[in-house]
């Protein structure tokens, strides 16, 4: 881990003009003067391992701005989460829209929803999450769809302290908000009409297409 970070941090002031690219890498692994064989070692995939570093980096950046989650609510905590995540990157946001712009490309989808699904985790757990079960998915994807839209949104951001960004998070997680309340009394409905959630799994899966196919 160490040296991916030395060679991350070498790569970072570079890739807003060079790109996440094999390129960046090797100038960086020079740059950070580790051996071929080492960097061998350290970086088997290339850049995608670069780009794991990067996310991991700022994952971790946004957990230790984190306060204590005990005085806020789970909405305010989740909002924050988000929020902190984005300043992880805001040094770096060129990075940030460049690392976005690598992911996008066909071939790397795992790869980033790997990566939001893990930010997505950590974010939860941060928050008070236990859940073992089928909302141990859903709350880590519809959380990881709140973070992808709101980073797409910020990268164009121009606003004053990403005003307009916020507010634009808020709009998101109380859509969210909303949809919970709805499963909860569809969750409700079915267990009393069925006893059992066959049919509300397919209630909820209709509901999320319908939901997040307008925003």
């Amino acid at each position: 881990m160490e040296t991916r970070q030395a060679v991350l941090e070498k790569a970072l002031p570079h890739v807003a003009f060079d790109g996440w690219s094999k390129a960046l890498l090797q100038a960086a692994i020079e740059a950070a003067e580790i051996d071929a064989a080492m960097a061998e070692l350290a970086f088997p995939q290339g850049v995608d391992d670069l780009i794991k570093t990067y996310s991991a980096t700022s994952d971790a950046a946004m957990l230790a701005a984190l306060p204590k989650p005990d005085a806020l609510k789970i909405r305010e905590r989740i909002t924050e989460a988000v929020w902190q995540r984005l300043l992880a990157d805001a040094d770096n946001i060129e990075a940030a829209r460049r690392a976005a712009g690598y992911l996008s490309v066909p071939g790397r989808q795992k790869l980033a929803a790997d990566l939001l699904f893990t930010s997505a985790h950590h974010m939860w757990r941060w928050a008070g999450d236990t859940a073992t079960d089928y909302n141990y998915y859903s709350k880590r994807l519809i959380l990881s769809g709140v973070i992808t839209a709101t980073r797409l949104y910020w990268f164009d951001d121009s606003s004053d302290d990403f005003a307009n960004t916020g507010a634009f998070l808020e709009r998101r997680i109380e859509n969210v908000m909303q949809f919970e309340k709805v499963k909860a009394k569809a969750k409700n409905w079915s267990e009393k009409m069925h006893g059992d959630k066959a049919p509300f799994d397919g209630i909820i899966g209709a509901l999320a297409k319908m939901r997040y196919r307008q925003n």
